[in-house]
Formats: structure tokens, sequence, C-alpha cells
């Protein structure tokens, strides 16, 4: 990685490496001796609106519904056919199921794709789901710089 260079993405470059979904990890606050707490999870993105989505699941012996609440940072990476790309979304996030129907929010959900992933050690019926957003504060995206030949 010596040498390596980024650049900036621009807002349709973000949206384009987002799509509609797909994984990232994201991390919440802690206490200010203690690491944040990172949770690989699956989301969905409304190009329109510029909101995350996340099905976070809260399995009888999980912390997230202890840490929803706080600021949070999401990022999502990956390589493309002209290098590596990375988006990082930070905010706290909102609970959906909260809101009402009508919202912008929940009616925003329906134009994206959250992927499903089947992680659990019990069946996915004896695990709580909920629906969450991130509408960030702020969203930065960076590209690799193709190397010269």
């Amino acid at each position: 990685m010596q040498g390596l260079r980024w650049l900036t993405l621009t807002d349709e470059e973000m949206a384009e490496f987002l799509g509609r979904g797909g994984t990232g990890v994201i991390s919440f606050a802690t206490d200010p001796d203690e690491p944040p707490v990172s949770i690989p999870v699956s989301y969905g993105y409304n190009a329109d609106e510029r909101v995350f989505y996340y099905q976070l699941s809260f399995p009888r012996d999980s912390r997230k519904g202890a840490l929803v609440d706080r600021p949070a940072s999401f990022v999502t990476y990956g390589e493309t056919d002209s290098g590596w790309q990375s988006v990082v979304a930070t905010g706290t996030l909102e609970n959906v199921e909260e809101m009402p129907y009508e919202s912008s929010t929940v009616q925003g959900m329906w134009a994206i794709q959250i992927p499903r992933v089947d992680i659990f050690e019990r069946p996915r019926e004896e695990v709580t789901f909920r629906f969450f957003c991130l509408d960030p504060e702020t969203l930065t995206g960076r590209k690799e710089v193709p190397s010269r030949p």
C-alpha cells in the first residue's frame, strides 16, 4: 500500500457505489475509555433521500438495545473495476417503526433493498428485528487513484 493515493467521491459516485443496498460495518460510541462497538450489517440506501436503512437483530444477549441511541458511524467499502472505494456516514439512528407511515422516511424505505444475511445461531423466527434509518450528519466517500502506467 506504499504510495496509495485517493480522491473524494462525488455525490453521484457515492450513489452509484452504494446502490440500493449492500453490507458494511456500523460502530456505536461507547464510554471514553472503551473502544466503539462495531457490528457487521446489511444496509439499504435511498439515493433520492440520501438515507441508509438497517434491519438490526436483537438476540436476547445483545448489547445493541443499549447502543442504538448513541452516535454511530457506518462504513462500507469494496473493490470496483477502477480500484477500491469506501463511504463513511455518521449520525444517530432513528427507529423507523416509531415514525408515521406517511412520513418520507418510511415511504423511502420501500425504494431500497436490504440484503438478507442469515448468521444466527438460532432460527431467524426466534430473533427480534427492528428497522432503523440513518440520515447522515456527514457522508463522505473515497476512491483509489488509478496508478499510472
